[in-house]
């Protein structure tokens, strides 16, 4: 490539860093060390990682390796993963173990070749930090920093009709998921859910509206007799949605969208808790949100002020809040809301 032609890419890049808060965490501190991290990258890496940043991840993306042996910018001394989630997407962000990976097919952002990594900033998502007290509802909780398997969105569109039901329709005993999908996903809108369920047979899959080139579980292709205002408002939030991955021990969800995401199941509350737990996911961050080990064989799962549900299920409400601290009391008052029905590991 022409060196004007990189130097152009460069300036691209640089153009959609972000801001931080001060002088020593900004970009301009970071300059020396990612323009050196730029230079290392082939041709190719390079014209990849300016699609990325300029699309904020919109579509699925390779990876953008960079050599493994030079894990150290000029001076600040960060790994290329962390300078770069710091210069394009959190410029709070200090240390790798902040991050969790998902997409690379090499686990742990090695692709499969130990003489490079991946530093794709949006291969990685942003493990928060829970917040004191925990009760009654708190961010995401940090749980294993990386998939020991391969997590990569690939699951079909399907055809859905509209199929609205009450409360009891997708709240399925565990033996009557088929042992060929992990999971089942219902979407809901208030009390009525909409559109059939949909199996999910990969290690993860996208839940969304819109997503480019993306594939998965689309909630704008679910059709519905009527939607209120608040409906269409709560829709309209959800824009790219949230990754759902199976890996081993448990379901994670990765927040893609512009707002947070909220998530309630049995295995988020602490043992012992009487009250509903409500864990409330940022964009960009990720949390692990049912784990296998702690759910057991168990029968029923009783809701505060609800009554029983299923124990191997998880709750997602999209933009909107509900439980103790928000007006709304039960998650069949938000306006849009998704249903994970999991299946046992084997």
């Amino acid at each position: 490539m022409f060196r004007s032609r990189r130097a152009g890419l460069v300036r691209r890049l640089w153009q959609q860093r972000c801001a931080a808060g001060s002088p020593e965490d900004g970009p301009s501190a970071l300059k020396p060390a990612a323009h050196a991290l730029f230079n290392k990258l082939k041709d190719e890496e390079l014209e990849l990682l300016v699609q990325v940043v300029e699309s904020r991840g919109a579509w699925e993306s390779g990876c953008v390796l960079a050599p493994r042996w030079d894990l150290r910018g000029v001076k600040q001394g960060l790994p290329p993963q962390v300078l770069l989630c710091r210069l394009f997407r959190w410029p709070d962000l200090h240390q790798s173990h902040e991050l969790k990976h998902f997409y690379c097919a090499g686990g742990q952002g090695l692709c499969g070749d130990l003489a490079v990594l991946c530093c794709n900033p949006h291969h990685f998502s942003r493990l928060a930090l829970p917040e004191t007290p925990p009760p009654p509802y708190f961010k995401a909780s940090c749980g294993p920093s990386w998939p020991d398997e391969l997590q990569h969105p690939s699951t079909q569109l399907l055809e859905f009709s509209c199929n609205g039901g009450d409360w009891s329709d997708t709240s399925l005993p565990w033996s009557t998921v088929k042992d060929s999908c992990w999971c089942k996903l219902a979407y809901w809108e208030y009390r009525t859910r909409v559109g059939r369920l949909y199996a999910v047979h990969e290690a993860s899959v996208n839940i969304f509206c819109e997503l480019p080139w993306g594939s998965g579980f689309c909630l704008a292709q679910l059709p519905a007799a009527y939607r209120s205002c608040a409906v269409q408002r709560a829709r309209g939030k959800i824009g790219r949605g949230l990754l759902l991955s199976r890996e081993p021990g448990g379901v994670w969800a990765y927040n893609r969208s512009e707002h947070p995401i909220f998530v309630n199941s049995p295995t988020l509350s602490p043992p012992g808790a009487c009250g509903l737990t409500v864990l409330k996911v940022l964009p960009g961050y990720s949390a692990k949100v049912f784990d296998y080990e702690w759910a057991g064989d168990g029968g029923g799962w009783q809701l505060p002020g609800e009554g029983p549900c299923d124990p191997h299920s998880i709750r997602i409400s999209f933009a909107k809040g509900w439980g103790p601290c928000y007006s709304r009391q039960f998650i069949t008052s938000c306006p849009c809301w998704l249903e994970v029905l999991l299946n046992q590991p084997c």
